[in-house]
C-alpha cells in the first residue's frame, strides 16, 4: 500500500506520490537494484510555478521524465502520478493514451533547443507539425496557428521566422520556438527542464519573464527543473529541494530563502555569491564556503540520512536512521524537511 501523498495545494493539477525509479544493479548474485528516485511526493496547483532544485544527479530530471513516461527503458517506475481533477494515474496508461497526454495536456521544454529542434526542417514546419499532432487542422491552418504561437512567445517577426531554420536563430529565439511547440495543444502543465542553462543572463531573464506571463495569461502550472536558486527566487511560488534521489525540503519560495530548514539547503544558499563591497583598500572577499565531499552514489547510499557524510550538523541518529519528511509549517503542507533537527518533539512526524 502506497503512503499518503504530499499535502496538496487547494486545487491540485498534478499529484506525485511515492515515486520510485530504479535500475538493474550488478548481475552478480546479490546485486541490488539502484534506486535513483526514492519515494518522491509533491503536488502542483493550477497557475503555480514550482521549482524542483538540486545538484546534478539528485533525480530531478528523472522525476520530470517519469511524468511523461520518458524514463529510460530499463528503468522500473512505481508510485502514483495523478493528473487533473479526475486523478488519472499516468503510470497506468497505455502507450497510445500516454502519447495524447504527452504534448497534449502536458508540454515539455527541453534544456538544449539546438538538440531538440530538427536542423533540416523550418521552424514553421516543426511548430505546425506539433499543432497537427493534437488538432485536426489543415497545413495552412496549422501554419497560421504556428505564427500565432510564435507571436505569443514574443519571437520577433513571427511570419518571417516561419521560413527560418533553427541555425538561423539565436539560443534565446530557439528556446522561444520550443516554448511555442510546448503550447501547441493548449496544455495545462509545462515541464521545463533547465530551460535557461545555455543562455546568457539577459536572455535568461527574458525567458523566465515569458514563463511567468504565460502562467498569468493561460493559467498554466509550471514545474521548473533547475540547479539555480536565483531562478527559483525570481520565478517560483514554491520550491522542492532534492538530494540523493529524494525530497529533503519543500517550502514557499520566500520562506525557503528567509529561513531554510534543511542543512543541505542552508549549505547551498551559503555558497551563493553575493554582491558585497570589499571592506577596504586591498581587502578581498573571503572565499565562498563549499559543501565538502561529493553527492552520494545511488548504488552505494548510506544507511541513514543521505546528506549525513557531508553535513556539518549531523548528530547521533543521522548515520544509521533515515529521517522522514517532517511537517514544520504553521499549516499542513506549508513546509516539510527531511532532517532530525526538524522532527517534532517526542514524535516521528
Amino acid at each position: 500500500m502506497l503512503p499518503a501523498a504530499a499535502p496538496l495545494p487547494a486545487s491540485p493539477l498534478l499529484e506525485i506520490a511515492d515515486l520510485r525509479v530504479s535500475f538493474p544493479g550488478s548481475r552478480r548474485p546479490g546485486g541490488r537494484p539502484i534506486e535513483a528516485v526514492r519515494g518522491v511526493s509533491f503536488a502542483i496547483g493550477r497557475g503555480e510555478i514550482v521549482g524542483l532544485v538540486g545538484e546534478s544527479g539528485s533525480g530531478k530530471s528523472l522525476t520530470a521524465l517519469s511524468i511523461l513516461g520518458l524514463a529510460p527503458r530499463n528503468a522500473r517506475v512505481s508510485g502514483r502520478i495523478r493528473l487533473g481533477p479526475e486523478g488519472e494515474d499516468l503510470l497506468t496508461l497505455g502507450p497510445r493514451r500516454l502519447r495524447r497526454v504527452r504534448g497534449g495536456r502536458v508540454g515539455m521544454i527541453f534544456q538544449e533547443p539546438a538538440s531538440a529542434l530538427n536542423p533540416v526542417f523550418t521552424v514553421g514546419f516543426q511548430v505546425a507539425e506539433a499543432v497537427r499532432a493534437h488538432r485536426p487542422l489543415s497545413r495552412r491552418a496549422a501554419l497560421d496557428e504556428a505564427e500565432s504561437l510564435l507571436a505569443r512567445v514574443a519571437l520577433p517577426e513571427p511570419r518571417r521566422r516561419l521560413g527560418d531554420y533553427p541555425h538561423q536563430l539565436s539560443g534565446g529565439q530557439r528556446q522561444r520556438v520550443m516554448i511555442a511547440m510546448a503550447l501547441a495543444a493548449g496544455p495545462d502543465l509545462l515541464l521545463a527542464d533547465e530551460p535557461t542553462t545555455a543562455l546568457d543572463v539577459t536572455v535568461q531573464a527574458q525567458i523566465l519573464a515569458l514563463l511567468c506571463r504565460l502562467r498569468d495569461e493561460l493559467g498554466l502550472a509550471v514545474l521548473l527543473i533547475t540547479h539555480d536558486f536565483g531562478v527559483v527566487a525570481e520565478t517560483c511560488d514554491r520550491a522542492v529541494v532534492m538530494y540523493g534521489g529524494e525530497v529533503v525540503e519543500e517550502a514557499p519560495a520566500g520562506a525557503l530563502f528567509r529561513a531554510p530548514a534543511h542543512p543541505y539547503t542552508r549549505a547551498l544558499l551559503a555558497s551563493l555569491p553575493r554582491l558585497e563591497a570589499a571592506s577596504g583598500p586591498g581587502r578581498f572577499r573571503p572565499p565562498l564556503p563549499a559543501i565538502p565531499g561529493q553527492p552520494p552514489d545511488p548504488a552505494a547510499l548510506p544507511p541513514g540520512c543521505a546528506f549525513e557524510p557531508r553535513c556539518a550538523e549531523a548528530f547521533a541518529p543521522c548515520p544509521a536512521e533515515r529521517p522522514e519528511l517532517y511537517e514544520i509549517g504553521a499549516f499542513p503542507g506549508d513546509r516539510r524537511s527531511r532532517c532530525f533537527l526538524n522532527r517534532p518533539p517526542g514524535g516521528e512526524g
